[in-house]
């Protein structure tokens, strides 16, 4: 089990979130802090989503991707993600404030743990890594997670 990383999913990033300063730019990229925020947010409620998502990603190139979550290996800077996924101009702002959308994605974290909590053996799918269980969502949030505290100098 990976209780330090959960331990920082649930804990230390909302309590990074809520230390920084809104107007802070990022080390990279051109999401405000909100908007990452709020793309985070909608990362956690892709992994407790147990419709069909597509899958993008040939089904020949999933392990390797597979084997990228399972490893050491962090999100380079400016990692892009597909832009089937994400556009490459920030989405507009969807919540009225940063405390708002540091709030719902604290709900969102706990319900992702809830989530999995309830349903032990449960996959879903995330539309570029494919079928994950829960430990491998763990490592793949922490990544997502850690890579945005780096792009605020959070961390």
């Amino acid at each position: 089990m990976h209780s330090n990383k959960i331990e920082f999913i649930v804990q230390s990033f909302p309590a990074l979130l809520k230390t920084a300063n809104e107007n802070s730019k990022p080390l990279w990229g051109k999401m405000n802090l909100q908007q990452m925020v709020e793309h985070v947010t909608e990362f956690f409620t892709i992994s407790t989503n147990p419709l069909q998502q597509n899958i993008i990603t040939p089904v020949d190139l999933l392990p390797k991707y597979k084997a990228f979550i399972l490893s050491d290996k962090e999100f380079k800077e400016n990692t892009q993600a597909p832009v089937e996924l994400i556009p490459v101009e920030p989405k507009p702002l969807i919540n009225a404030s940063i405390e708002i959308a540091i709030n719902l994605l604290t709900q969102e974290i706990t319900k992702f743990v809830q989530y999995f909590h309830l349903h032990k053996n449960a996959q879903t799918i995330h539309p570029v890594f494919g079928s994950l269980n829960f430990d491998e969502w763990v490592l793949l949030h922490y990544k997502h997670v850690l890579h945005h505290c780096k792009q605020f100098g959070l961390v």
